[in-house]
C-alpha cells in the first residue's frame, strides 16, 4: 500500500501569509500521523506484527486528515506544506528504524504513546456483544451462501458462525437461562442486526459497528487475549 493516500487531507482553512514553526505538540502529532501510516501499511500487506494493533487504515486517515487541519489553523500553512510535513515525518520515523536494533520495538513504543490520543480524536467503533457478533455472522454466511453457494467464503463464514453461536450459547447457559431462552436472545438479536442493515442501507449509510471484533471473539482464547487492547 502507497502510504502517500492515506496521508491525503481535506483542507478547507485558508493559508495566512506567514506560517509560524511547529510547536511540539505539532510534531508529536505528527509523529504519530506517520506511525499509523506506516503500521496501516504494514496491516494491508498483511505483516504479522501491525495486525496486533487496531485496524488504523480509516481511522489513522481520519486523524490525519483531523491533525492537517489544526495545523493549517494553528500555523497558516498550505496544505501541501502540512503534506510534506507528514511525508518528512514519516521517513523520519522509517529512518529512526532503519537505525535501531530492533525496529519493531521502537513502533511499539511509538504507537503506546499515540493509540490513546487517536481514541481521543477518532473513538473507536462500539463492539458487538456475543449474541451480535453470532447474529451478524449467521447473516453474512446467509448472503454469501444465497449468493454464491457453498464456496469456501461461505463455508468460512458458517463455520464462524457456529463458533459464535456456541459460545453465545455456553454464556447464556452459565447465566442460567434455558436453551429456550438462549434461542429467543439470539433470534432477537439477529433480527435486530437485520432490522439495522435495512434501515441504514436505506439511509445510504453503513453500520458503526467494528465488525472485525467478531472474528475476535470467533478466534482460540489464546489469541483473543493477544489481540485485546
Amino acid at each position: 500500500m502507497n502510504i502517500i493516500p492515506l496521508l491525503t487531507l481535506a483542507l478547507a482553512q485558508p493559508a495566512a501569509n506567514q506560517p509560524v514553526p511547529l510547536n511540539e505538540i505539532q510534531k508529536r502529532n505528527l509523529s504519530c500521523v506517520a506511525v499509523f501510516a506506516i503500521v496501516a501499511s504494514e496491516q494491508e500487506r498483511g505483516v504479522i506484527s501491525a495486525l496486533d494493533y487496531p485496524l488504523l487504515t480509516d481511522r489513522g486517515a481520519t486523524y490525519a486528515g483531523l491533525i492537517g487541519q489544526q495545523i493549517v489553523s494553528e500555523t497558516g500553512k498550505t496544505k501541501e506544506q502540512v503534506r510534506q510535513d507528514m511525508l518528512a515525518a514519516v521517513a523520519a520515523q522509517q529512518e529512526k528504524g532503519r537505525e535501531a536494533a530492533d525496529a519493531y520495538e521502537v513502533i511499539e513504543e511509538e504507537i503506546a504513546q499515540c493509540l490513546p490520543l487517536l481514541d481521543a480524536a477518532v473513538p473507536p467503533p462500539p463492539k458487538p456483544d456475543l449474541n451480535q457478533c453470532a447474529g451478524i455472522l449467521q447473516l453474512a454466511y446467509d448472503e454469501v451462501h444465497d449468493r454464491e453457494g457453498l464456496s469456501k467464503t461461505a463455508q468460512d463464514l458458517k463455520t464462524l458462525a457456529a463458533v459464535l453461536d456456541s459460545r453465545a450459547r455456553d454464556k447464556m447457559r452459565a447465566e442460567g437461562l434455558s436453551g429456550q431462552e438462549s434461542d429467543i436472545l439470539l433470534t432477537q438479536s439477529r433480527e435486530a442486526m437485520l432490522a439495522d442493515a435495512k434501515q441504514k442501507e436505506a439511509e445510504g449509510q453503513s453500520s458503526d459497528l467494528d465488525f472485525e471484533h467478531c472474528f475476535t471473539l470467533a478466534a482460540p482464547e489464546d489469541k483473543q487475549r493477544k489481540y485485546e487492547h
